[in-house]
């Protein structure tokens, strides 16, 4: 049995409120599909989101460009531009949409392909200012084409809905789920697969913060689902009430009773999961990249904590490692401003069958950026063999500078279809605030610097009016 939830966690998601619940669908054959392969082609897609790109003059409405994988990375010639304005998409671009400001993938309709959800908070509905909404785009041999509303069970109770996005069979039925994060009355709502092109909305559920309507809600979700384990994992970020420090806890989703669904974990802004050792079970690696004044549980420069996964959950025989770049083996040193953790993924860069550990540190150097790959192993995480690439690394496109925040969201995914994870990453502030993102391959010997890529919003389809950020967030 899970230990019941410390206060601290319990802060961050109270009791269970069953909202808009219907009785489920026959359960659909599982997904096959690998998320953001939208087309079919065996190497997954890079969605690249500019919430604050002006679309037909409308200021911050936000779009989605998606470049298709390919043999020698993401080939921008293929790629699509999705926003409210895109025919098929529900809605109309309006200022302060933020479409693109979440996204997430899986093949919900169980039809081989992966599809895309794209969250757009700021969407005003229901007569309802900033209530928010999320949309699903239909994956298919020629790509993504049709959307639909994602289902809202709680209607004006659930502001910016869509802040937060997640996929996984959460009750183990079979069907691929939604977890959605918001601010409000309730903070996390669960829609239930499978969903369809046209059918009936299969209800849901959600979780209602009963302390403070006004806090932050769900800010993050990582999805630690794996298809038969069983077990329906999710980590949940969001801020304490009263004190608004960050809070970081592992939900079992399949628990219908919310208060004791919860283990505590070291507080992050984000996370990631992946099998670091090979044991079978998801292990975690937590982001703060916060200084303690603005947090504290953050760390001078910023910090990453790797939690182990076991069997019930978090593994209790294995303490978890805090990195930081004071870390022996880690490159750099601590300074105020790092934002060691700004980025966190896992994948399996060289392709041992271990997931590796890539770290965004967005504000080193004044905030030019840096990105740390470390190497997962039997026993673990190690720093053995670690390096650190910014824009001033032989075969790194571009020259560092204040400001472009390189590194502040990290991929690790496999895009050219070799069985090994490559780097994705992007610099929202690079050419004062127009955004670019690039690409590194991986190797058998590790990841490597050499035929690095990158490309700006001009060449993904998005306008370079007003700043658009491109790359604030990246999914693959």
């Amino acid at each position: 049995m899970r230990p019941r939830a410390t206060t601290t966690a319990a802060l961050l998601v109270a009791a269970l409120t069953a909202l808009g619940t219907a009785s489920p669908a026959a359960h659909a054959a599982p997904a096959t599909a690998t998320p953001y392969d939208f087309n079919g082609d065996g190497r997954t897609d890079l969605a690249i989101s500019a919430p604050d790109a002006t679309v037909a003059g409308h200021a911050k409405a936000g779009a989605v460009s998606v470049v298709h994988g390919g043999s020698t990375g993401p080939k921008t010639s293929t790629r699509t531009l999705i926003t409210q304005n895109t025919s098929g998409v529900p809605g109309t671009a309006e200022a302060g949409d933020a479409f693109g400001s979440s996204l997430a993938s899986a093949d919900l309709n169980t039809d081989g392909y992966a599809d895309l959800l794209i969250g757009a908070p700021g969407e005003d509905t229901n007569g309802d200012s900033g209530n928010g909404t999320a949309v699903v785009v239909w994956g298919s041999k020629s790509g993504l084409s049709g959307a639909r509303t994602l289902f809202n069970f709680s209607g004006r109770d659930s502001d910016h809905y869509g802040q937060a996005l997640a996929t996984g069979d959460f009750d183990d039925d079979g069907d691929l789920d939604v977890a959605v994060g918001s601010t409000g009355p309730v903070v996390l709502s669960v829609v239930d697969g499978p969903l369809t092109r046209t059918g009936a909305h299969n209800g849901g559920s959600g979780s209602q913060y009963d302390w403070w309507s006004s806090s932050p809600g769900v800010t993050h979700l990582t999805s630690a689902d794996a298809p038969g384990d069983g077990r329906g994992p999710m980590v949940l970020h969001g801020r304490a009430a009263h004190t608004g420090k960050a809070t970081t806890s592992l939900a079992d989703l399949r628990i219908g009773n919310y208060t004791d669904w919860l283990q505590r974990m070291p507080a992050g802004y984000v996370s990631a999961a992946g099998d670091i050792d090979r044991d079978g079970h998801p292990d975690f690696a937590v982001g703060n990249d916060r200084e303690t004044s603005a947090d504290p549980e953050g760390a001078k420069g910023g910090k990453v904590t790797v939690v182990y996964g076991g069997p019930d959950g978090l593994a209790a025989d294995r303490a978890p490692l805090v990195l930081t770049q004071d870390t022996a083996g880690v490159p750099g040193s601590s300074e105020t401003g790092d934002r060691f953790g700004s980025g966190v993924a896992l994948g399996d860069v060289n392709g041992d069958g271990y997931a590796d550990l890539a770290v965004g540190t967005a504000g080193e150097n004044s905030g030019a950026g840096a990105v740390t790959v470390l190497y997962g192993s039997a026993s673990g995480l190690t720093t053995k063999g670690a390096k650190s690439f910014t824009q001033n690394t032989t075969g790194v496109p571009g020259s560092s500078e204040k400001g472009d925040l390189f590194g502040t969201r990290v991929v690790l995914t496999d895009h050219t279809g070799d069985g090994r994870a490559d780097l994705s990453l992007s610099a929202p502030g690079e050419n004062s605030g127009d955004g670019s993102v690039w690409f590194l391959r991986g190797t058998a010997t590790g990841l490597t610097a050499t035929g690095a890529t990158s490309f700006g919003p001009t060449t993904a389809g998005v306008s370079t009016a007003g700043s658009p950020r491109f790359g604030t967030a990246l999914a693959g």
